[in-house]
């Protein structure tokens, strides 16, 4: 699964690094597409996350190339971190946590854990955010395109390990969790005849 979302970034940062923006950008959108491609094959599923930052990629990087311009391929991960925060934070707005139904599977939290972990990752998205809007703007291009395969990537498993002790702490057994519905025998000992 690694190899399938970080593949393309690999890509993008090779192309770069031998052509340029334009190019890469090319490159970025068929590997992409070929990843979740990949991802449907092994997984007969995609998950919404790598979907959606697909999507995005094939929209900015298609604008990219269509009107030559490599400002829209350097805002699309400002734009995508942003909409992950927005749906993230106005999931709890609306009291829910929007990582418990992509999670779920992996991770059983308390409600409190669920909530913490998305406000965490809500903040995680829009920090990502504004760090690609500072980098882009502050940078060349080929430390921009480096940055998000050896910047962004280590970034983002430091903070998801960080989360560790939260979803150590905040995990529901599933033996005291089946214990809890199993009905409670009665404090008497039966009469004996």
């Amino acid at each position: 699964r690694l190899v399938i979302e970080a593949g393309p970034l690999v890509v993008f940062f090779i192309a770069n690094a031998r052509a340029d923006l334009l190019t890469a950008t090319a490159a970025f959108m068929v590997a992409t597409v070929i990843a979740l491609t990949a991802g449907w094959v092994l997984e007969r599923r995609i998950a919404p996350l790598p979907l959606v930052s697909g999507a995005f990629v094939l929209f900015f990087g298609g604008l990219t190339l269509l009107i030559e311009d490599t400002l829209f391929i350097k805002i699309k991960p400002t734009v995508v971190n942003l909409l992950f925060a927005a749906a993230l934070g106005g999931g709890l707005l609306f009291g829910r946590s929007l990582l418990q139904p992509l999670l779920d599977s992996a991770l059983k939290l308390t409600d409190r854990g669920w909530r913490l972990l998305t406000q965490r990752w809500c903040v995680f998205f829009v920090f990502l955010a504004a760090l690609n809007e500072v980098v882009w703007r502050s940078f060349s291009e080929e430390f921009w395109a480096g940055f998000k395969l050896f910047g962004v990537m280590p970034i983002t498993i430091v903070f998801a390990l960080a989360q560790t002790p939260l979803i150590t702490r905040e995990q529901i057994d599933d033996e005291a969790e089946s214990a809890d519905d199993v009905p409670k025998a009665s404090g008497s000992p039966p009469n004996e005849r």
